[in-house]
C-alpha cells in the first residue's frame, strides 16, 4: 500500500470517528436538556397538586365542597397550561422516533403531570381522566401530538393519583361533608384497583403509543390486537403489570392507599355507632381518629380531648 493510500484510509478512519464524536456529543447534550426540562415539568407538576391540596384543605370550611372543588380545578389549568407549554418546548428534541429513544428521560415529569391533571380532572368532573384527553393537551394548537403518549406513562400517572386522593379524603374528613367525601374517594379508589373503569379509547389509542413492549418482545401478537385489548377491557391496574416492569410497585401503594383510606372511614363508623354522639362533637371524634389511625399520634387541643373524655365517662 503507497503512503499516499495510508494517508487516505487514516483520514476516512477519523473523519468517521469525529462523525461518531459529534453523534455521541449531540446524544449526550440532548438528553441532558431533555432531563432539566423533566425537572422542570416534575417540580412544576407538584406544585400544582400542593395548589390543589391546599386550597381544598384551607378554604373556609362552611364553603360548598362543590364550588371550592371547581375553584381549585380552574386555578390548577392556569398553571397546568403553563406545564403544557413546558412540553411544547421539547417538542423539537424527540421528532418522530427519537421520543422512544429518549422516553426515559421524558416519562418522569410526564407521569408527575399526569398525576396533577387527573387530580384536577377528578375534582372538577369526579371521574378519571381518558387518554385521549391527557394526549390533547399534549397537542399544538392544530392538534398535531408533541409525541405519542405512552400507555405506560398514563398508567403509572394514574396510579400515583390514587396516592393523592388518599390524602385528599384524609385531610378533609374532617370537614363538613368530608365522611361522604372521603367515602366517595375511597370507593373510587377501589374501583380503580379492581379495574372498573375504562379510560382508553380504540379509536384514540395509538398503536405506535404502544411500540415499545413489541419491540422489547414483551407480547407476540399484532399491535393492533393489543390496542383493540386495552380498548374492550377496563382500566384493570392489577392486570397490567406484567407488562409494565414499574406497575406493580404502584399497585401495592395503590393498596396501601387504600387500605388508610378505609381504616379511617371504619374507625369513625364504629366510634359513631358506639356512642349518641352529638353533632358539635362529632368533628372532634374524627379528628382524634384520623390522627391516630394515620400517624398514630394524636393532636388538637385540650379542650376538645376534655370534651370527648367527659363524653366517655357519661357514656360509662
Amino acid at each position: 500500500m503507497s503512503t499516499t493510500d495510508s494517508l487516505s484510509s487514516r483520514d476516512a478512519i477519523l473523519a468517521t470517528f469525529d462523525h461518531f464524536r459529534d453523534e455521541l456529543d449531540d446524544h449526550n447534550d440532548r438528553r441532558e436538556r431533555l432531563i432539566k426540562s423533566s425537572r422542570d415539568i416534575t417540580n412544576a407538576s407538584k406544585k400544582v397538586i400542593f395548589l390543589l391540596h391546599r386550597i381544598m384543605t384551607e378554604g373556609d370550611t362552611e364553603a360548598d365542597d362543590r364550588a371550592l372543588a371547581l375553584r381549585a380545578a380552574a386555578k390548577a389549568r392556569d398553571k397546568l397550561r403553563d406545564i403544557q407549554n413546558m412540553f411544547a418546548a421539547v417538542r423539537g428534541e424527540v421528532v418522530g422516533d427519537r421520543f422512544w429513544r429518549y422516553q426515559k428521560n421524558v416519562s418522569p415529569g410526564l407521569q408527575e403531570y399526569i398525576e396533577a391533571l387527573s387530580f384536577a380532572h377528578y375534582l372538577e368532573h369526579e371521574n378519571m381522566i381518558s387518554y385521549d384527553e391527557v394526549q390533547k393537551t399534549l397537542c399544538a394548537e392544530d392538534g398535531t401530538p408533541h409525541f405519542p403518549l405512552p400507555v405506560e406513562d398514563y398508567l403509572l400517572g394514574l396510579s400515583d393519583l390514587t396516592g393523592e386522593l388518599m390524602r385528599f379524603a384524609i385531610s378533609s374528613i374532617s370537614r363538613r361533608g368530608g365522611r361522604l367525601k372521603a367515602s366517595q374517594v375511597c370507593t373510587f379508589v377501589r374501583a380503580c384497583r379492581a379495574g372498573q373503569y375504562n379510560s382508553l379509547d380504540l379509536s384514540l389509542c395509538s398503536a405506535i403509543a404502544v411500540r415499545p413492549i413489541f419491540d422489547m418482545g414483551l407480547l407476540s401478537f399484532p399491535c393492533t390486537s393489543f390496542v383493540r385489548l386495552i380498548a374492550d377491557v377496563s382500566v384493570d391496574f392489577e392486570g397490567w403489570t406484567p407488562f409494565f416492569r414499574d406497575l406493580r410497585k404502584k399497585q401495592t401503594v395503590t393498596s396501601q392507599s387504600l387500605e388508610k383510606i378505609e381504616d379511617v372511614a371504619y374507625a369513625i363508623a364504629v366510634r359513631s355507632s358506639e356512642y349518641d354522639i352529638p353533632p358539635e362533637l362529632l368533628d372532634d371524634i374524627v379528628e382524634r381518629t384520623v390522627t391516630s389511625s394515620t400517624y398514630g399520634g394524636t393532636y388538637g387541643g385540650d379542650r376538645k380531648r376534655r370534651r370527648i373524655d367527659d363524653l366517655d365517662g357519661d357514656e360509662e
